[in-house]
């Protein structure tokens, strides 16, 4: 558990406003679980988690503008909390209420559908999927018991033949009493004895309302009087009979509804494990996208942390989450801060104007870290942190009169605890270090605590006023002087954080801009050591200068960018130019190809021509050779010429045998040796060419091809579907909705190779959610031309009649 002082930093009020974008009990419940102090792997872990959920969450948005191969959103909006009733599960003999089980079904059945989403993007959100993949299959539990338990907490008549049969006697037996209780009302309507006519229930019996001074008329059992005791309610001797055989049957049916909720109980128990395994998975998840989710809010990022041997503390554009949450509702903007701590030099010093902000960035920087210690994003562009082992402020007045503490009597006895507790692991943030006292003894305590804390190796962030303070951080090797800016102009604090010099206070100044007497201020100023307003107007020129060098250094991290994009332009034309040099290449290789081509085939015609002289025909295939040859010549010189490259080696000997595959010099197409003549001459088949040409025309000998004929890799042939009648259907009942659109779209694919024109997808009624999902799938799939709920006759709503393109 890391040590923190998280009252001072408002670690609650964060958790609370992180809360807000957790939707469910279960997520919450997970949420007041965290606390700072995980071990650096499981840290690191929980952050990978939030990190990848915020991927998810920004592919989810993309799904919601058309982008393709983007993210389901999963919706944890009103998740049961199913927490008692796991409980419950555990407890052998026990029975779970009627909506206790229906909840826990519904969030079964939520679970089912986050592991189904999740597993398809498992090649993008590994982690999310392995968290996921922890929930059971619980299908078949789902279908034993879904539709048994209504969502108002009732049994359905379904559930058992017996509650049926007992349901249908009670209502028979209800009708039996009106009509009894109808002609009671019937007979006295005239003879003044009935108050109003109409049928009431007291005491589980049904009863009509009798005027109390007619009472001796009616026959039967009082069970009440009304609140002025002018109407009786009296249960007519007919109907006793008849209600005493109703409050039977009534008994009989909470007897049957305890036993169907204990067999549905027990059925839930035997997977009881894996149920709370479900639910645990739920809340967890559910807190993993209510980080997401305020990430997003916030702009936040994962923060990163330091290893050991090079422990680092560096925020940029940092921002109080709490403050911006505020601020955002009064339309006023947040300005972040920037800081970088290492090793080498682990105290920042930060001095400047009252009002000006560096409470508030200390603060910043306390928060933030517990944020990173508990596993949630933290609001900057770019955050790293050493593994903290303690997180101790100083901050705000501390007095306390029941403890005789002064605000100088507290503010040394927290420094004093600091200092017993500081180790080089931890984080210690000090408030205007040395207040309230003598400016020169609390300059010299102040020195004296912040070396200490120096020396112990702790990354320390102090605030002061004291000059004593900032000559220190000036003078000493390891410490960071920083100041907040102030605007002399406007006499306003600007918030911003700059590293490097000490402030000013200006103290006189925002005096003034709050409405003091002009002479009041000029007095003051007077009043001031002729060496502090040297100071003061040394402080002044240092941030002038501080503000001049800023800027430079703005503009030449401009210029830098400038270079870089002018750089990678011109390269990015080069590479143009180069591409359109090797198409111009090409081109002109295709030419001088199609040239040789065609001299070929005219040297081949020749060669017919003069084929009963084999002089001639010697003649004509020389020429061929010699022809190739000077297209291959003006081939290579042609290329070189274009490209500048270097003519490869020519290998030193080829094996040369009948039958081999070869390339020659210049020809893309591949040829044959039919015979080798002798004299280095070959006899080649070279498409539907025959052809004489020598070994020096051979540039490399080729694999032999596989005997048999294949196919492309990757390419497979399947006989296609026999479709014999015009009209098929398939029947998707009692599946998930992800398995069911899965079959219906291979049944689509089959019967559209099949050309059937008409089909039927049998879904059955249920709760709609098959009919929902095979309504989504046909309106996207390229098949199909129409479909449309089927006649009464096939099916009704319970199934969809599909017409084919044809």
């Amino acid at each position: 558990m890391l040590v923190t002082s998280s009252n001072i930093l408002e670690f609650e009020s964060l958790r609370a406003l992180i809360g807000r974008f957790v939707r469910s009990p279960l997520g919450k419940a997970e949420l007041r679980k965290i606390d700072p102090g995980m071990d650096r792997e499981k840290l690191e872990g929980a952050l990978a988690d939030a990190g990848e959920a915020i991927d998810y969450l920004g592919s989810v948005a993309l799904s919601r503008q058309g982008a393709r191969g983007s993210a389901v959103s999963l919706n944890f909006d009103s998740l049961p909390d199913s927490i008692t009733a796991i409980q419950l599960l555990r407890i052998e003999g026990s029975s779970l209420e009627a909506r206790q089980i229906y909840d826990l079904t519904q969030l079964l059945d939520r679970a089912g559908d986050a592991r189904s989403i999740l597993a398809v993007v498992e090649g993008r959100f590994p982690r999310l999927a392995k968290i996921v993949a922890g929930i059971g299959d619980f299908r078949q539990l789902l279908r034993d018991v879904s539709g048994k338990v209504l969502p108002d907490g009732t049994l359905a008549d379904d559930a058992s033949v017996a509650l049926r049969r007992l349901r249908r006697d009670m209502e028979r037996q209800q009708k039996e009493i009106h009509s009894s209780l109808e002609r009671f009302l019937k007979a006295h309507r005239e003879d003044g004895t009935l108050q109003e006519e109409f049928v009431t229930i007291r005491n589980e019996r049904f009863v009509v309302p009798v005027v109390a001074g007619q009472r001796r008329k009616v026959d039967g059992v009082i069970h009440g009087a009304s609140g002025s005791g002018h109407t009786l309610f009296v249960e007519p001797l007919e109907t006793i009979d008849l209600n005493n055989e109703l409050v039977r049957l009534t008994e009989e049916e909470l007897q049957e509804i305890a036993r169907i909720l204990f067999d549905l109980t027990k059925r839930l128990r035997e997977h009881a494990p894996a149920i709370a395994a479900a639910v645990d998975i739920m809340g967890r998840l559910d807190l993993i996208f209510g980080k997401a989710a305020f990430a997003r809010e916030f702009q936040c990022v994962i923060p990163r942390f330091s290893p050991d041997a090079n422990r680092r503390l560096i925020l940029r554009e940092a921002r109080h989450p709490l403050l911006e949450d505020l601020l955002r509702k009064q339309h006023k903007p947040i300005v972040g801060i920037s800081l970088h701590l290492e090793s080498n030099r682990r105290t920042l010093l930060i001095s400047g104007p009252n009002t000006g902000g560096k409470t508030v960035s200390m603060k910043t920087v306390g928060l933030l870290a517990l944020m990173a210690h508990a596993g949630f994003p933290v609001p900057c562009v770019e955050a790293e942190f050493p593994l903290f082992d303690r997180v101790l402020a100083d901050i705000g007045d501390n007095q306390s009169i029941q403890e005789s503490l002064s605000t100088f009597s507290a503010h040394i006895a927290n420094l004093r605890n600091m200092l017993d507790e500081a180790t080089p692991d931890s984080l210690l943030l000090l408030d205007e270090l040395g207040r309230a006292t003598d400016p020169e003894e609390g300059g010299a305590l102040g020195v004296a605590f912040l070396d200490s804390f120096r020396r112990s190796g702790a990354f320390t962030l102090a605030s002061t006023h004291l000059l004593a303070l900032k000559i220190y951080g000036a003078n000493t090797e390891g410490v960071v002087n920083a100041s907040m800016g102030f605007d002399d102009e406007t006499l306003q604090p600007t918030y911003i954080l700059r590293l490097g010099a000490p402030g000013k206070s200006a103290g006189l100044d925002i005096a003034s801009r709050l409405g003091l007497s002009p002479n009041l201020i000029e007095r003051a100023r007077a009043a001031m050591s002729s060496s502090e307003r040297d100071i003061a107007r040394f402080l002044s020129d240092l941030h002038l200068k501080l503000e001049t060098t800023t800027a430079l250094e703005s503009l030449l991290k401009q210029k830098e960018l400038d270079l870089a994009a002018r750089e990678a332009a011109l390269e990015k034309e080069w590479e143009r130019k180069g591409q359109t040099k090797i198409r111009e290449l090409e081109h002109r290789a295709s030419e001088v190809i199609a040239k040789f081509e065609e001299q070929s085939r005219q040297a081949i015609e020749q060669i017919a021509q003069g084929l009963e002289q084999r002089k001639a025909s010697e003649n004509a295939l020389r020429k061929v050779s010699k022809t190739k040859r000077e297209f291959t010549e003006a081939l290579d010189a042609e290329i070189h010429a274009g490209s500048g490259a270097e003519k490869s080696a020519q290998p030193a000997r080829l094996k040369i045998v009948e039958g081999a595959r070869i390339r020659m010099k210049g020809v893309r197409q591949p040829a044959r040796i039919r015979r080798i003549l002798g004299d280095g001459t070959l006899e080649v088949d070279a498409g539907v060419m025959k052809m004489k040409i020598t070994v020096d025309d051979v540039e490399e000998v080729l694999d032999a091809l596989p005997d048999a004929a294949m196919l492309p890799k990757g390419v497979s042939y399947t006989q296609g579907p026999r479709w014999d009648i015009s009209y098929r259907e398939v029947n998707i009942i009692g599946q998930r909705a992800e398995e069911a659109c899965e079959q219906v779209d291979k049944f689509l694919d089959s019967a559209a190779l099949a050309q059937v024109d008409r089909v039927r997808v049998v879904h059955g009624h249920g709760m709609g959610i098959l009919r929902k999902a095979v309504t989504d799938l046909l309106t996207k799939n390229p098949h199909v031309e129409k479909f449309y709920p089927a006649s009464p006759a096939e099916g009704g709503t319970g199934a969809t009649v599909v017409e084919l393109k044809t």
